[in-house]
Parts: structure tokens; sequence; C-alpha cells
């Protein structure tokens, strides 16, 4: 009788032990969880002040740590999570955002990200940056990026003046694709020619000089570039209209700018100034002035309906 005493207080010994380990385990699992859950980030952006579900958000858009880190080093600011969401977030730009957003309260978030991407929150021709020419059809050049002085075009070829006026000339490449397009317009009644295209260094110099004389320097810098700054020397641009509507303004109205418009970026061209877009591209609405960038690329900008500054900035430029 007393062994089976003993053997049920062993028993209930060992249950009263076995029930201390599990829920000591428990506990202790618990404290683990929790100590592990105050190392993370998304913990370390609720203490910031952050929501859940905001510091949900960040952390599934952010992946790197530094970065995590350095939105930690900055007070909580719910323009961030606004900015974060657009599809043209350039992280290293944050603070750019920022100020930008701060002292024009009334610009959207769309286009914060956007003039900051393209440098237009800096003053035109105070932030010169030499243009990669290695990028070759994709090469940028506008009121921030410059080319030198004696840069010439590869494979620069005539225009015929089937398409063209006299003395005309883009790469070859260029070219080619122009004389595609030509031809497709043609077939459905329109007859483009080509009235400007390659110009050097010191033929832009000339031109924009022209301008300031008659007009003023900041009339100039609304419709011209300055030298270095054309892409008109880059071999890749062309100014095209149509047989019997060559002014400049009115060809905005013409069926062959519609028709532009639709088709261009099948043959690699894209409208580089376009309507509504000059506080991106610094330039007044150019319906004649068409670039050259391949017809993967323009169909790219033609269809997110995005200028080239941006795509070169988000995909090109800042590409990880």
């Amino acid at each position: 009788m007393t062994k089976l005493k003993l053997k049920k207080k062993v028993i209930y010994q060992g249950i009263i032990l076995l029930l201390i380990l599990v829920v000591g385990s428990i506990i202790g699992l618990n404290f683990y969880n929790d100590y592990k859950y105050k190392q993370t980030y998304e913990y370390k952006l609720i203490e910031h002040g952050y929501s859940v579900e905001e510091a949900k958000s960040l952390v599934d858009y952010f992946k790197e740590n530094e970065i995590l880190d350095s939105l930690l080093a900055k007070e909580k600011n719910a323009t961030i999570l606004e900015l974060v969401k657009e599809k043209y977030y350039i992280h290293k730009y944050l603070d750019r955002y920022l100020v930008y957003a701060e002292k024009n309260k009334d610009t959207s978030i769309k286009d914060v990200v956007a003039i900051v991407n393209v440098n237009r929150d800096y003053d035109f021709y105070e932030h010169d940056i030499n243009t990669d020419i290695e990028k070759g059809i994709l090469l940028n050049v506008n009121k921030y990026y410059t080319l030198p002085k004696d840069f010439e075009p590869m494979d620069i070829s005539d225009i015929s003046i089937r398409y063209s006026y006299a003395g005309n000339k883009i790469t070859k490449e260029a070219n080619d694709a122009y004389v595609s397009m030509w031809n497709a317009a043609k077939a459905e009644g329109l007859t483009l020619i080509v009235n400007s295209s390659y110009r050097d260094f010191t033929s832009q110099e000339r031109v924009y000089n022209n301008i300031k004389a008659s007009s003023g320097q900041k009339e100039a810098d609304k419709v011209a570039a300055r030298p270095g700054h054309s892409e008109h020397q880059t071999g890749l641009a062309i100014d095209v209209f149509e047989i019997g509507n060559q002014a400049t303004s009115t060809f905005k109205d013409s069926p062959a700018y519609t028709w532009l418009k639709n088709n261009a970026h099948l043959y690699g061209y894209i409208e580089r100034y376009p309507e509504d877009k000059e506080y991106l591209t610094g330039y007044s609405f150019e319906s004649w002035h068409w670039r050259y960038v391949g017809e993967e690329v323009a169909t790219i900008i033609h269809d997110e309906d995005i200028t080239f500054d941006e795509y070169y900035s988000y995909y090109i430029e800042n590409q990880a």
C-alpha cells in the first residue's frame, strides 16, 4: 500500500514538474518572441510613431535595412508614406522630395516625384551633368545634361530629299526608322517632311544667339537650347511637319500630328516636348520635335505617358 502511494506521489510530482516545464517553456518562448519582435523594423517604426499598418507597409516596401534605418533617423512624416507609393519613387531622392513638397504644398505628390526625378528642383543650366555618351541612342540631353562641344554622332547619314529638305542628316539607325515611319504615314495619305535635324555645337550656338538677340535670353531659353544642351546635336532628333502644313502654330491641329502621336512609337520615335509637360521638359510644347530612342523604349514612354526625362531617370540612371 505504501509503495502504491509513493508511486502515485512520484507520478503527481512528475506531472507537476512537466506542467511547470511546459508553462515555463511557453512563458520563455513568449518572452523570446517578444524580445525578437522588438528587434524588428516593424516594432521600431511603431515606436517611432507609425501605426501598425504604416509600419507593415514600409517594411514590405523597403527590403534594405539601410533604407529603414534612414527612415528611423528622420521624424515621422506622413509625406513619406505618400511618396513611397508612387511608381517612379527613387529612394535616394527622398530628402529632395521632402524639401520640394514642403516648399510647394499645392503640388501633387505624383508631380513632386516627377519634378525631382528630372532635376527640376534645380535651376536650369546651374546643375550641369555630363551626358553619358556611352548610352548611345538613349543618351540624355536637356537643360541639365550637356554634350561636349566637340561631340559628333557616329554613323551620321543624309536624309534623302524624298523625305526631307536638302541638307538634313541624322544617324543611320534613326534615318532608317524615319523612312519606315514616312512610308507608313504615306500609306495613309500623309506626306511627312523634315525641315531641321542634326546641328553641331556651333550651329546651335548661332540659333540660340539669334533668338537671344531678337527676343532676350528668357525667351531664348524657353524655345531653344543653349549650345551643348540641344538634342539636335545628338543626331537623333528631327523637326518634322507635313507637306502643306509647316507652321509651328498650326501643326498641332493637323492629321499628321495626330498620326505621329498614335504611331511614331512603333518606329522608335517619341514626342520629346509634349503639351502640358513643360514643367518637366523645360521647353514649350513642340508638336514637330521628335526624338529617336528605339521601338522598345518609345513604346514604354508612349504607353506610360511619361517624358524621356522621366524615363531616363527611373529606368536608366537609377536602376538598381
